[in-house]
C-alpha cells in the first residue's frame, strides 16, 4: 500500500463489537488500528475506504475526518465551519445533509448543532457567489458528520450514506427483526466460519441464516446495496471501485448445511423471499417446524444459534416455559452441538437450565442483551446418567423439600459427603429410628425398648416406656397410675390418682384436691381459675341470655369514629358547641398582637376532643343498668 496517500478514517459500529470490527479491518490491510467506544480508527487509502464499505460486516459507517477544532459555544462552531474551503468538497449544484452526534454538557441539542454547521456552509457560498447549495434529507449528494465530545469537534465526510446494516437483500420482515450488523457480530464472535452445519430453529425472517451463509461463502455484505455515498465525491475513482467490487478471489466453498425452521408459516414465507433475493436459495434450507418437535438433530453436529423472543416487542404468554423448553431440547436432542442463545434477562437463562461455557455481552438496539454459549454433551459434567439428570432437573419441583436438599448436597457437596451423613460411633445419644436403647442417656424416638440407662434414671423415653420411673416427672402417653409424690400430672389418659396442684389435659375427673382448692385442670374442671364464682353446673347461678351487639345502641367517638361500648341513655343528650366567632373575639380583645387569631385557631384545632357528657355518673348508671338486667 502506498502510504503517501493514506489518511485517517473512523469506522462506527455497535457497542461490544469493536474487537470484531478491528479484526476485519486488519484483514483488509488497515494500519494504525485503534479501538474506541463504538468506533475503530485506522489509516489507509481510497482502496481501503472502498473495501471497508463493501466488506466490513460489523461496521455501520465509514467516516473520513476533514477538520478538527475546539469550540465552547455554537457561534465558535459556526465560525470554524465557515472559514473552511468548501469548494474542495461541495459545489452549488450539489445537495448535502448534516448528521450530528453530541456528547457534551456545552452542546445539549444535536439539531441546533446541525443548523449552525449548515449555516456556516451556506454562508460561505452565499458571500462568494450569492447562491447557496441546497439541503436534502432524503437522497443527498454529500453527508457531513459532526461529532462533538465535550468541546472537541470533528467534522467528517460520511462515505457510506445509508447505514451499512442495510445490506439490500431484505425485502420483507417479521416482527422485531434482528439487526444485520448484530447478527453478523454474533456469528463472528462465535468463531464459526463455515466449517460445520449452522442451524437457527427460530429463524424469523432469516437474518442469521443469510449472514451465516454469506460468511461461509465469503460474500461481501455490501454486494446487494444500490450504492455508497463516496461514489458522488469529486475524487471518486470508478475504475478502482469496479475492480474491488468484481473481485471474487476470496470466494470459498461450503460443504455443509444452513438450516432454518420456525413455528410460523408466515415467517418461513418471508424468509424464503429474503433468501431468494440474496441469491442463497441453494445454500439455505427452510422448513415450518416448531422447536419442540425436534427429535433428531442434523448430522454431523455443528452450531445452533437462536434469538428467542424477549417479551418486549413480541409478547409470550409463558416465556419462562419457552426457555425451559429450549434448554430441554438442547440437552436431549442437540448432543455434540455448540448452542448460542441471545436473550435479555438473567431469569430467561436460568429457565434454560444449562451451564454456559462462555458469555458475550451485546446491545440489541437500546437493550443490553447477552449471548451465552452452551456446550451440549451427553450426561452431566460428572458423568452421571442422562436418566438421572432428566429426573433431577425436570421433576425437582414435585419432590419434598428434604429430597431437594439431599440432591443439592449430592450434586455440589464434597465427594467425601457431608459429615452429618457419616455413621456416628460412641455417641451419647440414641439413634433416630429403629435404634436400640443401649449406651444413650436419652430414649430413641421410635421403637425403643423399655430399658432405662442406669446412670440417668430420671428421664424417660417419648413413647412406649414402662412404668418403672422415679417420681419426678411423668411420661407423655400410656402411663400407668402408679405415681408417688409427684408435683406434676401427665398429659393424657391419666387416672384420678394424681397430685392435687394441677389437673390433666383430658378426661380428668371433677374432683379437687384438698390442699390447694384454688387451682384446677385446663379442661372439664370443676372450678374456674378465680375460685370465687359458682361452678358451671350449679343451678343457683342465673344464666345470661345471649344478646348480640347492636350498633344502634353504641356511642361513637367523634375523634376516632370508633364505637364506645356503653349503651346510650335516651335522657343523655350531648351539648352542642357553638361555633367560635374569631372576628368578634378579636374585636373584644383588641389589645392582642397581630397573628393572635391564627394562634387561637391553631390551639382550638389542636385541642379538638370528643364531646364529653355533662353527667359525671352516666357511666355509673349504665353499669348499674347492666347489673340489673343480669
Amino acid at each position: 500500500m502506498n502510504t503517501t496517500n493514506n489518511f485517517q478514517m473512523v469506522a462506527k459500529t455497535m457497542a461490544e463489537l469493536e474487537d470484531v470490527l478491528a479484526e476485519e479491518l486488519i484483514e483488509l490491510g488497515a494500519q494504525n488500528v485503534e479501538t474506541g467506544i463504538r468506533m475503530v480508527s485506522f489509516t489507509g487509502d481510497n482502496a481501503l475506504l472502498y473495501k471497508a464499505n463493501l466488506h466490513c460486516r460489523t461496521a455501520l459507517r465509514i467516516l473520513k475526518p476533514i477538520h478538527t477544532f475546539v469550540a465552547n459555544n455554537a457561534d465558535e462552531v459556526y465560525e470554524e465551519i465557515k472559514k473552511m474551503d468548501w469548494e474542495q468538497y461541495l459545489s452549488l449544484d450539489k445537495t448535502f445533509s448534516i448528521d450530528a452526534v453530541v456528547f457534551s454538557h456545552i452542546f445539549r441539542h444535536s439539531k441546533f448543532v446541525s443548523y449552525r454547521v449548515k449555516d456556516g456552509i451556506v454562508d460561505f457560498f452565499s458571500e462568494k457567489y450569492d447562491k447557496r447549495p441546497s439541503v436534502s434529507l432524503t437522497n443527498p449528494d454529500l453527508v457531513f458528520n459532526i461529532h462533538i465530545a465535550h468541546n472537541k469537534c470533528t467534522l467528517s465526510l460520511d462515505s457510506s450514506g445509508e447505514s451499512l446494516h442495510k445490506r439490500g437483500y431484505r425485502i420483507a420482515q417479521t416482527d422485531a427483526p434482528l439487526n444485520e450488523v448484530l447478527a453478523a457480530g454474533m456469528i463472528l464472535k462465535s468463531g464459526w466460519r463455515g466449517e460445520c452445519n449452522f442451524i437457527d430453529p427460530m429463524c424469523g425472517s432469516g437474518t442469521l441464516l443469510i449472514e451465516a451463509a454469506m460468511i461461509a461463502l465469503n460474500i461481501p455484505p455490501g454486494i446487494h446495496r444500490e450504492g455508497f455515498a463516496f461514489e458522488k465525491w469529486p475524487d471518486f475513482d470508478s475504475e478502482l471501485f469496479s475492480d474491488i467490487y468484481n473481485d471474487d478471489s476470496g470466494a470459498k466453498e461450503f460443504d455443509y448445511k444452513v438450516i432454518g425452521t420456525d413455528i410460523s408459516g408466515q415467517a418461513i414465507s418471508i424468509a424464503e423471499k429474503n433468501v431468494k433475493n440474496a441469491g442463497l436459495k441453494n445454500v439455505i434450507t427452510l422448513e415450518v417446524k416448531p422447536f419442540q418437535q425436534y427429535t433428531e438433530a442434523p448430522q454431523p453436529a455443528g452450531v445452533l444459534m437462536v434469538n428467542p423472543p424477549y417479551g418486549e416487542r413480541i409478547r409470550i404468554d409463558d416465556i419462562e416455559a419457552l426457555y425451559n423448553m429450549i434448554g430441554e431440547r438442547l440437552k436431549h436432542v442437540f448432543t455434540g452441538y455448540d448452542a448460542y442463545v441471545l436473550s435479555y434477562k438473567k431469569e430467561f437463562f436460568d429457565a434454560v437450565g444449562l451451564k454456559p461455557a462462555k458469555r458475550f455481552f451485546l446491545f440489541n438496539g437500546a437493550l443490553e442483551v447477552e449471548m451465552r454459549k452452551f456446550e451440549i454433551f451427553a450426561g452431566r459434567r460428572d458423568d452421571r446418567s442422562s436418566e438421572e439428570v432428566s429426573t433431577r432437573r425436570y421433576d425437582r419441583d414435585s419432590r419434598a423439600v428434604g429430597e431437594n436438599q439431599r440432591e443439592f448436597k449430592q450434586d455440589f457437596g464434597p465427594r467425601g459427603g457431608d459429615s452429618r451423613d457419616r455413621p456416628r460411633d460412641d455417641r451419647d445419644r440414641g439413634g433416630y429410628r429403629d435404634r436400640d436403647g443401649g449406651g444413650g442417656d436419652r430414649g430413641g424416638y421410635r421403637e425403643r425398648d423399655n430399658r432405662q440407662s442406669a446412670d440417668r434414671p430420671d428421664r424417660g423415653g417419648y413413647r412406649d416406656r414402662d412404668a418403672n420411673r422415679t417420681p419426678d416427672r411423668g411420661g407423655y402417653r400410656d402411663r400407668d397410675a402408679n405415681r408417688g409424690g409427684s408435683d406434676r400430672g401427665g398429659f393424657r389418659d391419666r387416672d384420678a390418682g394424681q397430685s392435687s396442684d394441677r389437673g390433666g389435659y383430658r378426661e380428668r375427673d371433677n374432683r379437687q384436691s384438698a390442699d390447694r382448692p384454688d387451682r384446677g385442670g385446663f379442661r372439664e374442671k370443676d372450678r374456674n381459675f378465680g375460685g370465687d364464682r359458682p361452678r358451671d353446673g350449679d343451678s343457683e347461678r342465673p344464666k345470661r341470655e345471649y344478646k348480640p351487639f347492636d350498633r344502634k345502641n353504641a356511642v361513637y367517638d367523634a375523634a376516632t369514629n370508633r364505637p364506645v361500648f356503653v349503651k346510650k341513655d335516651p335522657d343523655d343528650e350531648q351539648q352542642k358547641r357553638d361555633p367560635i366567632d374569631f372576628k368578634k373575639r378579636k374585636s373584644e380583645n383588641s389589645s392582642e398582637t397581630p397573628g393572635a387569631e391564627r394562634r387561637v385557631n391553631k390551639v382550638f384545632i389542636a385541642r379538638k376532643r370528643p364531646v364529653k357528657r355533662d353527667d359525671a355518673d352516666t357511666d355509673t348508671r349504665s353499669r348499674d343498668n347492666d347489673t340489673d338486667k343480669e
